[in-house]
């Protein structure tokens, strides 16, 4: 297969014609046979289609869309919004909107459609058709141990393209395989399409199943899920129900675009106003579980990234700096190192296991490293 580069992906095909754009199903398929490794594909005016693949974005030359136009743009945007109406007053409105789009036998997409100078632009986010296991993310054992957790909040945490989706497909997935649980889902657009197995699954999603997370985490609590899953949280009304969720017994499952564990915490507090964070430092504190922060980074052998997992769990230590906030000597990173027999790791740790064993070399580590100072002296001492 084709690995990223300054050189473009020529894709044939039979019946493309120079004429017109092909038609947007055709389009897609062409531009995800470019590599196995796809996970975004961008549509911008003035450029051709684009695929992103281990971070690094290539053209793909397709007979019959060389270069985009503003009309092509507009035309494929058209295509994967369809009679989605909600989707269609939404970008009007605010300028940008999210929809899934389904290719049968290939993949599914999570989309946005934007405008900027005047005219639409695309990114798709390439979702796996199959849902993907603990063993195949190549995540830490002892995160399977999460999908045990019988009540309060688990979140998988990193910026944007982390994989934080597929982690959290990952969890309910284990959990629909080994509990007989009622898992409801919320979703801005629904991912991963989980099949009932030894649970019942319900998977809503916003705008064609509800009109916003607020009012369907609300009927949620009257639909009797032992599990609430919500793709990410976005503000606070959503926050709130979910620690309500969290603290009358039901397992909730999310994702929050923050870089660590302490960020996260710290996120969730100032989130509410000021006469509210002791409030709620003191909730959260009773109810976390877990938070999972990820990064991928890139591989030394160039054969891709690798993923770097933070891993926070509920013991009295952590949930003490959780109530009390951290200070010095009681910070989340201490309480981790000090708990790292119980399933614990931060990111600089893991970083520097990488580092030593070569897989990630010690320039990329330290651009990834959450305080690049110490883990380079510590590095460099291990070296002498």
């Amino acid at each position: 297969m084709a690995a990223p580069g300054n050189s473009p992906i020529a894709i044939a095909f039979e019946g493309a014609s120079g004429s017109e754009l092909i038609p947007t199903p055709v389009l897609l398929a062409a531009m995800l046979r470019a590599s196995e490794k796809v996970s975004d594909l961008v549509f911008s005016p003035g450029r051709p289609p684009q695929v992103e693949i281990h971070g690094q974005l290539t053209s793909v030359e397709i007979p019959g869309a060389s270069v985009l136009s503003a009309d092509d743009t507009r035309r494929i945007a058209a295509d994967l919004i369809g009679t989605n109406k909600q989707a269609i007053n939404t970008l009007r409105e605010q300028g940008s909107c999210d929809v899934s789009y389904g290719l049968p036998g290939m993949a599914r997409f999570r989309v946005n459609v934007f405008i900027q100078r005047g005219s639409c632009a695309i990114v798709m986010r390439v979702i796996p058709t199959t849902i993907p296991s603990f063993a195949s993310l190549k995540l830490p054992s002892q995160l399977e141990e999460a999908a045990q957790v019988r009540n309060g909040i688990v979140l998988v945490t990193g910026g944007s393209g982390s994989g934080k989706s597929s982690t959290l497909a990952a969890l309910l997935d284990r959990i629909n395989s080994e509990h007989s649980y009622h898992i409801l889902t919320v979703e801005d657009p629904i991912e991963f399409l989980h099949n009932h197995k030894k649970s019942t699954v319900h998977q809503r999603e916003l705008h064609s199943d509800a009109p916003n997370f607020a009012l369907a985490l609300r009927a949620a609590l009257r639909q009797a899920p032992r599990v609430i899953m919500v793709g990410e949280i976005r503000d606070r009304e959503t926050l709130e129900i979910l620690l309500e969720a969290a603290e009358n017994g039901h397992l909730v499952l999310s994702s929050m675009n923050t870089i660590d564990a302490s960020k996260t915490v710290e996120r969730i507090v100032s989130t509410f106003p000021a006469p509210e964070h002791q409030s709620v430092r003191d909730r959260l504190a009773k109810t976390f579980r877990y938070i999972i922060a990820q990064r991928l980074i890139p591989r030394a052998d160039g054969g891709g990234r690798t993923a770097v997992v933070e891993i926070l769990k509920s013991n009295s230590r952590t949930r003490d700096c959780v109530e009390q906030s951290e200070r010095p000597g009681r910070t989340l990173l201490d309480a981790i190192k000090a708990s790292e027999n119980e399933g614990m790791q931060h990111f600089d740790g893991e970083i520097a296991k990488l580092v030593r064993s070569g897989v990630v070399d010690l320039e990329t580590g330290l651009c990834f490293a959450s305080n690049a100072t110490v883990l380079g002296q510590e590095l460099a001492r291990n070296m002498v």
